[in-house]
């Protein structure tokens, strides 16, 4: 099951992410962290931009209210999210 932290009107989770993947995709959840899949490379961002993008669209939110707050340099990031996207977060865990 996804760890989820309630932050006042924000959701804060894990995210293990693969970069230079073959596919964008969210791969379901293991070990209480989601597991993301986006096919830009590590470098200058791009891997955070394209995981932002990513779950902008899975969870039906804008791109602007999708927040890395920790990890923004390794595989293992922290995300926070709209609680209003809470119903859609749990849906892409199953």
């Amino acid at each position: 099951m996804l760890a989820v932290r309630r932050d006042g009107e924000r959701l804060v989770f894990a995210i293990r992410v693969t970069p230079r993947a073959s596919a964008n995709a969210v791969a379901g959840e293991r070990d209480g962290v989601l597991l993301v899949r986006v096919m830009a490379p590590p470098i200058e961002g791009k891997a955070n931009d394209a995981v932002v993008a990513l779950l902008a669209k899975a969870l039906g939110t804008p791109r602007g209210a999708i927040q890395v707050v920790g990890g923004a340099s390794g595989r293992t990031k922290r995300v926070s999210v709209p609680r209003a996207a809470e119903a859609s977060l749990h849906r892409l865990t199953k």
